[in-house]
């Protein structure tokens, strides 16, 4: 086996064991499942774990390089309107590539699925376009979140309730494992050509314009279009008797998504051969090299998502509606706290946005750190989420006084952490947010009789907010860390006040 493999597939081991093991406990202890269940769950964990750790390795061999060599090549052109119109374009196309997407339209029959789809697209593409901008134009990030973010805080009071919680998940969903990389490769691309002190600060904040895009996009839709008619379709656990049928089971799902990830790759495959053909920046050896991380990248995404649609989504909203049937409901909040803090580290965009986050900060920030900080406030997510399902509290009372505090806070904090927090939101909500949070939410709410469009669709949205506060509280840790350490320096060593120039201490 390939050596690099090996190591990735050895991470995902470590990132997906925990929550199989949370599955199993609860199996055992409070909501009984079923045999075939039990062997299903497990079947779609090795999937999981192994076209995780192929999609990364592929991920890090073709979407990075082509993003980060984009990013160069366009910030070389003088002409904005060229560079605005090509990341429009780049934008819809790997947002229409993005398989979360299709789980969401899927969800929302009210609303025909290409409409969904095209909006959302056009949503990320216009604001990928802006993020581009800002970054050659060095307009402050923080400034432009404030009066964006506003803007969506006011529209969200002119929309059917029914389709705010929808609205802010479109956020979450499209950024996922195929746009992620491909997004922050691009930042850091179009900033390695600055030279000035501001340029890894503005690497960041891509992902987080980009979720805007769909948000607002959405919202808008929903002046047209009104959901209350949606209905979620449950998957049910395959009755399985034998490991022949548990296999038959995947074997039939396979060509599905083996198609759907074709679909999704081949648009970005021909904008590699195009942008190579015009360019010419890619050498034989490394043509090579990107064309077999194609083929990594999909290969694991089939994997992933047979094993977490098949395995996953299925057992999720069994193990919400046996929670929400117990005497003791309560316990979905806590349950669904420790399940958001460990189920964070399965997603595939993490991990490469935390290795990122590792390489633009030279170690400042380690991806460990970044780790521990996400599971925590992917961990309050899913604990709100829970309890709106028992609630029933609107999605407004969270999500507007929650981007609010994260605006405020965008003030105090280092630039670079600001990008990064609002980054690492859009990230955070991937496949399996969408396929195992999003159905255990759901089963919950079916058992409790609930409004699933109001109380159970918001999942999403919620663990694209609580990163932002809580990265940005990292921030506030490191900036003080920082002030602390510079003032038992000597006067030579010290920074000027108004640097963000970013360190690596010793000692």
């Amino acid at each position: 086996m390939n050596p690099k493999l090996k190591e990735k597939i050895l991470e995902s081991l470590s990132a997906v064991l925990p929550i199989t093991g949370i599955v199993l406990l609860l199996s055992i202890f409070l909501v009984p499942l079923g045999t075939g269940a039990i062997v299903m769950f497990f079947v779609g964990a090795v999937l999981l774990i192994v076209g995780m750790g192929m999609f990364q390795l592929g991920a890090e061999m073709a979407m990075s390089p082509l993003g980060e060599g984009i990013g160069v090549q366009i910030s070389k052109s003088k002409r904005l309107i060229f560079i605005a119109l090509i990341s429009l374009l780049m934008g819809v196309l790997i947002t229409m590539a993005e398989p979360d997407l299709q789980v969401l339209s899927d969800q929302v029959p009210a609303v025909p699925n290409a409409t969904l789809i095209f909006t959302v697209a056009l949503g990320v593409g216009i604001f990928l376009a802006f993020a581009v901008l800002r970054i050659i134009l060095k307009i402050n990030l923080a400034y432009l979140l404030m009066g964006l973010y506003l803007v969506l805080i006011i529209l969200s009071f002119f929309v059917p309730k029914d389709f705010l919680a929808v609205a802010f998940d479109s956020g979450g969903v499209t950024t996922g494992p195929i746009t992620v990389p491909f997004i922050m490769a691009m930042g850091v691309g179009l900033s390695s050509v600055r030279a000035d002190k501001d340029a890894a600060n503005d690497s960041f904040g891509l992902v987080a314009l980009s979720s805007i895009g769909p948000i607002l996009s959405v919202l808008l839709l929903g002046c047209f279009f009104h959901p209350q008619d949606a209905a979620y379709s449950e998957t049910a656990v395959p009755d399985v008797a034998t490991m022949q049928d548990v296999m038959v089971s995947f074997a039939a799902q396979l060509p599905h998504y083996a198609r759907e990830v074709l679909i999704s790759i081949v648009p970005i495959a021909a904008m590699f051969f195009v942008f190579q053909l015009v360019s010419r920046r890619y050498q034989h050896r490394q043509k090579l090299r990107i064309a077999v991380g194609f083929g990594y990248t999909y290969t694991g995404l089939v994997l992933f998502l047979c094993g977490v649609n098949v395995g996953f989504a299925p057992v999720g909203s069994l193990i919400g509606h046996d929670l929400a049937d117990t005497s003791q409901k309560w316990l979905l909040v806590p349950i669904g706290m420790l399940i958001g803090y460990y189920i964070v580290k399965a997603e595939p965009a993490i991990q490469i946005l935390n290795r990122q986050v590792q390489s633009v900060t030279n170690g400042m920030v380690s991806a460990k750190a970044m780790n521990h900080c996400l599971s925590i406030g992917v961990s309050v997510s899913v604990g709100l989420s829970m309890l709106r399902v028992l609630t029933g509290i609107s999605i407004a009372f969270i999500v507007i006084p929650g981007y609010a505090l994260a605006l405020a806070m965008s003030k105090f904090v280092p630039k670079i952490f600001v990008g990064i927090a609002f980054d690492s939101g859009g990230v955070a909500s991937g496949p399996m947010t969408s396929t195992f949070l999003l159905p255990l939410c759901i089963g919950a709410c079916e058992m409790l009789g609930g409004n699933i469009m109001t109380d159970a669709f918001g999942v999403v949205a919620l663990v694209a907010l609580t990163p932002l506060i809580a990265v940005q509280i990292m921030g506030l840790q490191y900036q003080f860390k920082l002030a602390k350490r510079q003032k038992n320096m000597a006067p030579e060593y010290l920074l000027p006040e108004d640097s963000d120039v970013i360190i690596e201490l010793e000692g």
